[in-house]
């Protein structure tokens, strides 16, 4: 067997259809030109034992020099029920790559650190966010042997957004429809692109930060629709989004590190820088003005006003969007 193969692989992901795709990529990898139907043994569903997988996975190849051993589900078991796998762990055989699928909750921390210890390769499922997302399509698109120009590809960035699970299928069909190979632009993929996809919080915000109504309206209609939020999440987000500049402007915080101490996050500072810039363009009058726009829609979502919570939610957008742009919009909005 070679040595590049890793002997001990772990998938994660909390989308399936994500997982599944990352899965396939990595068993198409380790089997290569080999006969896939006698190197790989699967093991699925919620009525397998683990011991059986350890079995499979100790028994030596035959008729191929390495076996591929697919576990999915592992999660299913409990902490106290994965012994077989912890002891075959520090002791894999080296004809097989032993792949496992954790899919949901949090994974033991005594697994976790078995796997590390065995040099067990990681396969994240979850596509990156912001600048890292690019990159991950276009290998999505080289794996699914098409050429797809930049602007294509960021249609389609735009298009699905949060929604990532569509991306495999959304390149099954251009596959099916232009074939193998084939090299494709903007105009090309955009007819195939369908309703756009959820996006992401933050974008919401980015897009009022921003001052246009415009980009806010869409941002929030796909949150509502295709994400399936109720106006009450919605509205949750930009409450937090208004409360921590009124904290940050109120404060004595000058950089985003005192800024992230104010707001007590953990972690990236990039939210907190975010908050204190916008706090100081905005100022005392219009974070007090947002303040008070933001209370009045919460009112009026629980029951003040007939208004749909849809149409409460559009009309705060702009008016938080128009409300950055310059001292005209303030007596109106």
């Amino acid at each position: 067997m070679s040595s590049q193969r890793p002997l001990l692989v772990i998938c994660r992901g909390e989308d399936e259809s994500l997982l599944r795709d990352a899965v396939r990529r990595m068993i198409d990898s380790l089997v290569g030109a080999e006969d896939r139907s006698l190197v790989v043994t699967e093991f699925d569903g919620d009525d397998y034992e683990l011991a059986a997988v350890v079995d499979a996975a100790q028994t030596p190849a035959f008729l191929t020099p390495f076996r591929v051993v697919v576990c999915r589900n592992l999660h299913r078991f409990k902490a106290d029920e994965l012994d077989p796998l912890h002891r075959y762990l520090k002791d894999p055989l080296e004809e097989t790559s032993l792949v496992l699928l954790w899919s949901s909750g949090r994974m033991p921390k005594a697994l976790a650190d078995g796997l590390k210890a065995a040099g067990a390769v990681g396969v994240d499922a979850a596509p990156p966010s912001g600048k890292g997302r690019e990159p991950w399509i276009a290998a999505a698109v080289a794996a699914a042997e098409l050429v797809i120009d930049l602007p294509g590809r960021r249609a389609i960035a735009e298009a699905l957004a949060d929604d990532m699970a569509r991306l495999s299928g959304l390149l099954a069909t251009l596959v099916a429809s232009f074939g193998p190979g084939a090299r494709l632009g903007f105009d090309d993929v955009a007819p195939y692109l369908g309703e756009s996809g959820s996006v992401p919080p933050w974008d919401l915000t980015d897009a009022i930060d921003g001052g246009d109504p415009t980009i806010a309206l869409d941002k929030l209609h796909r949150m509502l629709r295709a994400g399936n939020r109720h106006p009450l999440q919605v509205m949750v987000t930009i409450q937090i989004h208004i409360e921590r500049m009124l904290r940050l402007h109120g404060s004595d915080a000058s950089d985003e590190r005192e800024a992230a101490a104010v707001l007590g996050l953990k972690g990236s500072t990039f939210p907190a820088r975010k908050a204190l810039t916008r706090a100081k363009a905005l100022g005392g009058p219009k974070i007090a003005r947002a303040i008070e726009l933001v209370a009045q829609a919460d009112v009026d979502l629980r029951g003040a006003s007939a208004w749909p919570g849809e149409q409460v939610l559009e009309v705060l957008v702009v008016r938080l969007a128009l409300l950055g742009r310059t001292r005209r919009t303030d007596a109106v909005y």
